[in-house]
């Protein structure tokens, strides 16, 4: 559906504001998407976001620094999501031995079991964008990578 019908506004003042109500607006749409998958294995999409950093470092820690300078979202407070998960047994902290003031997040075999179910449904996931070709997502892809450039 077009974006003016969606939000009811028949008028921007150019291209650029189009573009930019465009993206906002997709990004609520797809983080609405996200979240309802998401909410059925307990997780938020910030969550999902810090298990997703913790298994690409598995089996490795990461330090609450890195957790920040990963996630998509810069504004959530990652402290406070590491808290969610431990209390969920999603991940384990531990005290550095080197640095007793730094704090080692590591993901736990619950929170990779939990990714791998998530991970099965990834062609599910994959139908918000069907219909775009292959084509069209690499191009997408390409013209928000030079947007941000």
């Amino acid at each position: 559906m077009k974006l003016e019908e969606e939000i009811k506004q028949k008028k921007f003042r150019n291209e650029y504001h189009k573009l930019a109500v465009n993206i906002i607006y997709t990004h609520g749409w797809l983080l609405n998407h996200q979240s309802a998958f998401l909410k059925k294995h307990g997780l938020t999409g910030a969550q999902f976001n810090i298990l997703r950093i913790l298994r690409g470092q598995h089996p490795d820690p990461a330090s609450i620094n890195l957790l920040k300078e990963r996630m998509l979202d810069k504004m959530s407070d990652a402290s406070r999501l590491v808290e969610r998960l431990l209390q969920k047994g999603l991940a384990d902290r531990k005290i550095c031995p080197e640095d007793r003031r730094r704090v080692e997040v590591a993901i736990t075999e619950k929170g990779l079991n939990l990714l791998k179910e998530i991970d099965s449904h990834d062609v599910e996931a994959d139908k918000i964008f069907e219909k775009l070709s292959t084509e069209e997502a690499k191009l997408l892809n390409e013209l928000l990578d030079k947007l941000r450039g």
